[in-house]
């Protein structure tokens, strides 16, 4: 699976890796994932996300079944 999270879309991102002698040379930066198991009450079964920890906090603002509506509307299968 791709190092992507499913509920913001970020994803890596290229920039430069600068020495001491100031040589660059590519490098990604990755997003911090995790992935979390959360329990969707209203539908009493467990969900299992790959989300960065800005989803995270997202998750824990407008609540787990709002994000999951909205994934859905989009057309991701959960």
């Amino acid at each position: 699976m791709a190092r992507v999270c499913q509920v913001t879309g970020k994803k890596p991102i290229t920039g430069n890796k600068v020495s001491h002698s100031n040589i660059k040379t590519k490098r990604r930066f990755l997003p911090n994932l995790q992935t979390k198991r959360y329990f969707l009450a209203e539908e009493d079964k467990w969900v299992t996300l790959k989300v960065s920890s800005e989803a995270i906090r997202t998750i824990n603002k407008n609540g787990l079944y709002s994000v999951v509506k909205q994934l859905r509307a989009e057309g991701v299968k959960l």
